[in-house]
C-alpha cells in the first residue's frame, strides 16, 4: 500500500480537493466525481460527502493509496 503524508496547513482541506492535490485526480470536479462513486475512505468508513472536512490526525484511503493528513 502506497503511504502519502499530506502537510495541513489550514483548520481543514475539503475531500475533493484533498485528492487533487496529493494528486489522485486532475481536479477538484474528479475528485467530487470518485468520493460520489464510494470508493474513498476516511479513518475507515465510506464517505460520500464531497466536500467533507478534513482535519489533521485523519487517514483518507483510496485503492491502493492511504493518505495521512498531518499538521504543518
Amino acid at each position: 500500500m502506497q503511504q502519502i503524508e499530506f502537510h495541513l496547513d489550514r483548520e481543514f482541506v475539503e475531500l475533493n480537493q484533498l485528492l487533487k492535490l496529493v494528486g489522485l485526480c486532475d481536479s477538484g470536479g474528479a475528485g467530487k466525481a470518485i468520493v460520489a462513486s464510494g470508493a474513498v475512505q476516511v479513518d475507515g468508513t465510506t464517505e460520500l460527502r464531497k466536500t467533507c472536512k478534513i482535519h489533521a490526525g485523519q487517514v483518507v484511503t483510496l485503492g491502493d493509496v492511504e493518505i495521512h493528513v498531518v499538521a504543518s
